[in-house]
Order: C-alpha cells, then sequence, then structure tokens
C-alpha cells in the first residue's frame, strides 16, 4: 500500500460519470447542472470516464470507444472545450467535492498524435507494425514502456491534469510497469499534494494469461505499493458465482476475509456493484429487496463505495461504449434508490468504517452478516440477499437497537436476531 494513503477513503463514495451518456446533450456542461443530485447522494468523488478526443481510425461503434484516446492533452470536443471542463471541475470543487479523470495509459487510438509523432514509443508486431497484445482490443495499439522518454512525456501530462483535477483513475493499470507508476506518484505529488490514485486492478485469471505470454501484470500486491486504492476484482467473480448460482455465498465470504490478512493495514477496495464494464446492478439482481440488501452490503463493506451513474434509479441497461446511449433514467423498471443511498452514505461516515478489523460469515445461503469493531465499539450488518426472514445467530451483545437504515428496533435475544427479510445495521456505541 502506498505508504501515505489515508483510511479515511474508506469512509467516502465515489461517483462515475460517463459524459456521453449522462445526459441527452452529452456535455461537460450538462453534467454540472446535474451535481447537485450528485452530490445529495453522498458523493465525495466524481469520477470522469476519459475526457479526451477519440480516434478515427479502427472505431468500435458510431461515436467509438472513450478509452481509444487520440490526445492526452486536450478535452473530446463533443463534450465542450477545455474552459467548460475547467468551469465543471471548479463547480465541484464549490460543492464540496473532488474529481478525478480516467487515465488510460496502456494503449491509444492508432491514428492517435504520439502515434504520428512518436511511432518508436509503441510496440510492435514482428512485421513492424503497430499491434496490441489482446487481441480483442481491436481499436488501440499498445504503448511500450521501454522507452524512457515516453515515460517523461506521460508524467508530464498527468502533472499537467494535476494542475486541474484531483487524482487519476488508471485504466489496466497492471500491464504497466510498477516503477513508472511509483515515479509518476512521486512527481504529482509536488504539483498536486494528496493526489487521488485509483488502479484497475484486473481480474486473476487475466493476471495469470498475460504473466503467462511474458508481459507485465501487475498483482493487487504490487499496485498497492503505488496506488491509494484498487479495484475488488479479486472477489467480484466469487460474487457473480453466488449470483449466478456456480458458486456459494460462504466462497465469497472467505474471499472477502482473505483481503483482511492478505493485504496492508491501510489497504483499500473500490466496492462495487456495478460499473461500465460490468453488467448494471440491476441487470443481474432484478428483485428491488434483494437489490436493497445488497447495495446496503456494498456501502457496508471494507473500502470506498462506487456508484455508477444510473445505478441511483436502479437502470437495468447498461450503456453502450460505442455509441450515444443515454442513460435511461425514467425507465420503466427503474426504482427511485437515491434517498436509500443518501443514508447509506451518511452511516458510512462513522469513524469506525475507516479503522477497524472486519469479517464477513454466511450463516446460510441466503444472508450475509458483517462485523466492524474497533477499541469495543462494533457494528454488525445484516444482509439476507434473497429479501427472506428468519433467525440469524451474530455476535453482539443481547439488546434493543435502531436499525440505522430504516430507524425501526431490532431485537438481538441470546445472541439471536430475528430478520423480517430486510437489511440491518447496528451499532452498540
Amino acid at each position: 500500500m502506498a505508504v501515505s494513503t489515508q483510511k479515511t477513503l474508506r469512509n467516502q463514495v465515489m461517483y462515475q460519470v460517463f459524459v456521453r451518456n449522462f445526459s441527452d446533450e452529452g456535455t461537460f456542461a450538462a453534467v454540472q447542472s446535474r451535481l447537485d443530485e450528485i452530490k445529495a447522494l453522498g458523493t465525495d468523488i466524481i469520477w470522469f470516464m476519459p475526457i479526451h478526443p477519440i480516434g478515427r481510425q479502427a472505431r468500435k461503434g458510431t461515436l467509438g470507444s472513450p478509452y481509444a484516446i487520440s490526445d492526452y492533452r486536450e478535452v473530446n470536443p463533443e463534450f465542450g472545450s477545455m474552459s467548460d471542463f475547467k468551469s465543471l471541475v471548479g463547480a465541484i470543487h464549490g460543492k464540496g467535492m473532488k474529481c478525478i479523470i480516467d487515465v488510460v495509459y496502456n494503449h491509444t487510438s492508432p491514428d492517435s498524435v504520439l502515434s504520428q509523432k512518436h511511432p518508436e514509443w509503441f510496440y510492435h508486431r514482428p512485421d513492424g507494425s503497430f499491434g496490441n497484445r489482446v487481441g480483442d482490443w481491436t481499436d488501440i495499439i499498445d504503448l511500450d514502456y521501454s522507452n524512457r522518454e515516453l515515460w517523461d512525456y506521460q508524467i508530464e501530462t498527468l502533472k499537467f491534469w494535476a494542475g486541474i483535477v484531483d487524482g487519476f483513475r488508471c485504466d489496466v493499470a497492471p500491464l504497466i510497469p510498477l516503477e513508472f507508476w511509483l515515479k509518476a506518484r512521486e512527481e504529482v505529488e509536488t504539483v498536486r499534494e494528496g493526489c487521488i490514485w485509483l488502479s484497475e486492478s484486473v481480474e486473476p485469471g487475466f493476471i495469470t494469461y498475460m504473466r503467462g505470454r511474458g508481459m507485465t501484470a501487475l498483482s493487487d500486491s504490487e499496485i498497492f505499493q503505488a496506488f491509494d486504492m484498487a479495484y475488488d476484482y479479486d472477489v467480484y467473480g466469487a460474487m457473480k458465482a453466488y449470483l449466478d448460482g456456480s458458486g456459494s455465498l460462504e466462497a465469497y465470504a472467505d474471499a472477502l476475509n482473505r483481503q483482511e490478512y492478505t493485504f496492508p493495514d491501510n489497504y483499500v477496495k473500490l466496492r462495487f456493484l456495478e460499473n461500465h464494464d460490468q453488467p448494471r446492478a440491476r441487470f443481474l439482481i432484478p428483485d428491488e429487496n434483494r437489490l436493497r440488501a445488497w447495495t446496503a452490503f456494498l456501502f457496508f463493506q471494507k473500502g470506498m463505495t462506487l456508484i455508477y451513474n444510473g445505478q441511483e434509479k436502479a437502470v437495468a441497461h447498461a450503456p453502450s461504449l460505442f455509441d450515444r446511449d443515454t442513460v435511461r433514467w425514467n425507465a420503466a423498471e427503474s426504482i427511485d434508490l437515491t434517498r436509500y443511498i443518501a443514508r447509506l452514505s451518511d452511516i458510512k461516515r462513522d469513524p469506525v468504517f475507516a479503522d477497524c478489523s472486519y469479517t464477513v460469515t454466511a450463516p446460510s445461503e441466503d444472508t450475509l452478516v458483517a462485523l466492524r469493531e474497533h477499541d469495543g465499539r462494533k457494528m454488525l450488518g445484516v444482509f439476507p440477499l434473497r429479501g427472506e426472514g428468519g433467525l440469524v445467530r451474530v455476535e453482539f451483545e443481547d439488546g434493543v437497537y435502531e436499525n440505522l437504515i430504516s430507524g425501526e428496533a431490532v431485537e438481538v435475544f441470546r445472541g439471536m436476531l430475528s430478520s423480517n427479510g430486510l437489511p440491518v445495521i447496528l451499532r452498540n456505541f
């Protein structure tokens, strides 16, 4: 873990915005007009998916992927101007939030500024042509970090943006040498003290696949040396396995518990039910009560919480990365979870969420029980993931408590809690 990483990041909520599909206009100005809505969810940090111009060569779809960048130092004119973006960031800061942007440093579009000016900075196939090392990424070409001049350019670019924003979410960061990220973090700190670094750490299978081909693929433990936060793809597969019936809830709980002794004391995982690369939570969990239970568990987890734009309305359709596909904010199946999320964000502010021991158990195949404890202060979460009630054994003192989510009274008697099928969060202080 980066030595300077603060545990208080675990108290915070990040909101992910895909500018193109966030609104009908698809502009920075349209996002700015809705900052109060985002703030009301309890958002601390807004993460913008790539804001840069998109290459035209080998585009996927009609507009291309935002991850096929043509120029790292400009903004996509479809979204607005640089001054529009700076205005948006200023408004975010004015509302007490921070802003991070996507950094896509593994690759560029085939017709990028760098490919034209510095073709020697790229990976080349045996025949000398540009290429990439992940076959289905057909709209990009890979950079080659054996070129130290590339390091200088990329770090200078980060320092430029660090003069505007508060941090970076780094796309497939494990495919880039750790030494580069360590140097980048050190140099950016001279421009933006306390810069936020989030790594899109990758799935275990992808790490072993890339390593098997002789390529750089950093583990989470390596990533945590340079980054404040990393994705929780190391456990996401176990969660999806439970949801599709191919895995057990106990296996998912065990995976979460392993993080507590695998990573350093100040590790911060970015917890999510969905993001732009994964199915919507509502698609995976169609039932409202079950979705509410999973959402409550999402916020109770140890780490920073991520909300992807549209998740607060339980939108089931995931917007296309390659076309205009506006978030269906008022879809027939939508559920307004805004007040629910705001309440969970408020609960997450408690200091015990920042620094505590954390254990997760699965007393049955439909319930997770999570316990936080620090200096005798306890917070208990009971999450019936299939919306079914029943008795649940808990390690919590007998008594009558307030469910922090609903405000209702909940009794613990002889180590048992009677669940009504809805999520419960209790505290003993």
